[in-house]
């Protein structure tokens, strides 16, 4: 079983960085593939960001391309995704999720933990 909890949302203006975390728990976490999907209101949950277990590779939408990256720190169990240019499109809940092994997919239903989310919204 993870547990993951995100943090670092807020409300900031167009053109602004944010950085997100998302700390997990448990033992094996450099095993997992790690994801970030985001909920607009009135949306579906959409795939934004993936690395793998080593970091090593990534996988991302055409929507963040050149703005947003992934990162981890397999030894403080904890991924993070640098946003910047922030547009107000980019407005969502942000959640974070895992899946054992490392193949790099965007699929919500590929993924079997997810996190709270937290709150990102960008005014122009």
């Amino acid at each position: 079983q993870v547990q993951l909890v995100e943090s670092g949302g807020g409300l900031v203006q167009a053109g602004a960085s944010l950085r997100l975390s998302c700390a997990a728990s448990g033992r094996t976490f450099s095993s997992y593939t790690m994801a970030w999907f985001r909920q607009a209101p009135g949306k579906e949950r959409e795939f934004v960001f993936a690395i793998s277990g080593s970091g090593g590779a990534t996988l991302y939408a055409a929507s963040v391309k050149g703005r947003f990256t992934i990162s981890r720190d397999n030894a403080k169990n904890t991924v993070y995704l640098q946003m910047n240019s922030l547009k107000p499109e980019d407005t969502a809940v942000y959640y974070c999720a895992a899946k054992p092994a490392w193949n790099l997919v965007s699929g919500t239903k590929e993924y079997d933990y997810w996190g709270q989310g937290t709150q990102v919204t960008v005014s122009s």
